[in-house]
């Protein structure tokens, strides 16, 4: 499945180390990129235009105080996921906690970094996640997965499955999906590739993929969606680099 994303993984691993340059506009276009459509799938109106003008710390008239820091929040979540992979740091729930906690900073304080104490179903879908009472537990078997069966998947298929898992826990009031996303690429990450963008454009296939592998165990959608996001982003760097 994965063969033409090692192929374009092993020609962007021929030319690096990067230009410098070239590696800082790359990561600027991302930022804006995944930051409006993480935001976009979650129902936040700022157009692309309007999130750039955000991070560069202008106030976007006619918009909500809570879309403002929807933006700030995931660009801080975003430094911080790449910190941890400077730090080559192993995922811990703990590390899962303080992403949601800055997804959700100012947002909803009471309940950053702290499993939900009630239960939920998701907007739109056929699956339920576990009862709160679980999620301890939940967590503990993610992490366990991670570091057990989950090593002997293709990279990708991790981050897919991670994703995948994380989704199906459900286990915050609120943020997880922008939380599944980051954890998603910050398992890529680790691994040399680039981050994806999941396009809003694409908000009910990556739905409708995900509650697919929750109700029914087929995962071959959501992967298949997530490795064509892949290829379009390491062909957006090989063009460039190329030219």
């Amino acid at each position: 499945m994965f063969t033409e994303i090692d192929a374009r993984k092993k020609l962007l691993d021929a030319k690096r180390p990067l230009p410098v340059h070239t590696v800082q506009s790359l990561q600027e276009h991302l930022l804006i990129e995944w930051t409006y459509h993480s935001n976009a799938i979650e129902g936040n109106t700022l157009t692309l235009a309007e999130t750039q003008v955000v991070l560069e710390g202008i106030t976007v008239g006619g918009k909500t105080l809570r879309e403002h820091l929807e933006v700030i929040n995931h660009r801080e979540a975003i430094l911080y996921i790449e910190e941890i992979v400077k730090k080559d740091e192993s995922l811990s729930e703990w590390q899962i906690k303080n992403i949601h906690h800055l997804i959700v900073s100012k947002i909803d304080d009471e309940n950053a970094g702290a499993y939900r104490r009630e239960n939920v179903r998701i907007a739109g879908a056929k699956y339920i996640p576990p009862p709160f009472y679980e999620l301890p537990g939940e967590m503990e078997r993610l992490i366990q997965w991670y570091e057990g069966d989950g090593r002997v998947l293709h990279p990708v298929e991790r981050a897919a499955q991670l994703h995948i898992r994380f989704v199906g826990i459900h286990p915050f009031a609120g943020g997880n999906g922008r939380t599944s996303r980051l954890l998603l690429n910050l398992e890529l990450m680790k691994h040399g590739y680039p981050p994806v963008v999941i396009h809003r454009e694409l908000r009910t296939e990556y739905y409708d993929s995900l509650d697919q592998a929750h109700t029914t165990g087929d995962c071959r959608d959501f992967i298949v969606l997530v490795e064509a996001e892949l290829k379009h982003e390491l062909d957006t760097y090989l063009k460039l680099l190329d030219n």
